[in-house]
């Protein structure tokens, strides 16, 4: 998460926030291959929207947060940048994908991003006034980044099921957990806490991924599980694939699982 203004009155909240852009930035540019293949085969290949939908709606949320706090300007700069970069991904992505995705997309799109965003705006401006606004908008974007960051359970599920790390990206988990940490001490020391909170949450499952990452890695996978077939299956089931679509995913469209579990990194 982020938030706060550039002052050097609080010199490590300063420093903390930029460094927080600069990761959330290379963050936001991780599924950048991800678009090139898809730009590349005119194809979605199966690949799913709702990771870059939910994250134009995180980014959204915490520039209003920030308008209403007044004075975020390290807010407004990576979230700002984080609505381009998911906007593009998701023209690309509607320009390629099946009609039947593209409507399911849409209706996504105009529920979360224009519906529940716009009841959220207009309920915070018209129901609540001054610190109450602000309180109240604060433990949304709180409870929507809780949301967000609980996410890679299900990657977290599907590894100890499998005992393999082949759709966990040790890189990805990485820098988010970097990322998680950043923001959190951001929050700290601008005494934010609805930055510093959701991020604990951010820590955790991303050192819990690490850790599997770290035990798994090199582990042989049972035999009840070895074949792609049987793999296919225990993806099938976790993402509710359709089994055409699992046989490229296991022959190397990794980054198909890999975007499922990307969250907003601010």
């Amino acid at each position: 998460m982020a938030a706060g203004g550039i002052s050097l009155d609080h010199p490590w909240a300063f420093a903390f926030g930029i460094l927080g852009n600069i990761i959330s930035f290379m963050v936001y540019l991780s599924p950048l291959p991800t678009f090139y293949r898809v730009y590349k085969k005119k194809s979605t290949e199966g690949f799913q929207s709702v990771p870059y939908v939910v994250a134009l709606f995180s980014a959204m949320l915490w520039i209003y947060y920030a308008f209403i706090k007044t004075n975020t300007y390290l807010l407004i700069t990576i979230n700002s940048f984080g609505c381009v970069i998911e906007t593009i991904y998701i023209i690309i992505f509607l320009t390629y994908a099946p009609k039947k995705v593209k409507i399911h997309t849409s209706k996504m799109i105009l529920l979360l991003n224009v519906g529940l965003f716009s009841s959220i705006v207009l309920c915070t401006l018209l129901l609540f006034k001054g610190s109450d606004r602000l309180q109240v908008l604060g433990w949304i974007c709180v409870g929507f980044s809780v949301c967000v960051f609980a996410a890679p359970l299900s990657i977290i599920r599907l590894v100890i099921r499998t005992k393999s790390v082949e759709f966990m990206p040790f890189s990805l988990s990485f820098f988010l957990t970097l990322s998680a940490v950043v923001w959190f001490s951001f929050g700290l020391f601008s005494k934010d806490i609805y930055v510093a909170l959701p991020n604990v949450l951010g820590f955790t499952f991303g050192a819990v991924q690490m850790v599997l990452y770290i035990f798994y890695k090199d582990a042989k996978v049972p035999q009840s599980l070895v074949g792609k077939e049987k793999i296919s299956e225990q993806v099938s089931d976790e993402y509710n694939i359709e089994e055409g679509k699992v046989e490229k995913i296991v022959n190397g469209g990794h980054d198909n699982l890999k975007d499922d579990k990307e969250m907003s990194p601010v």
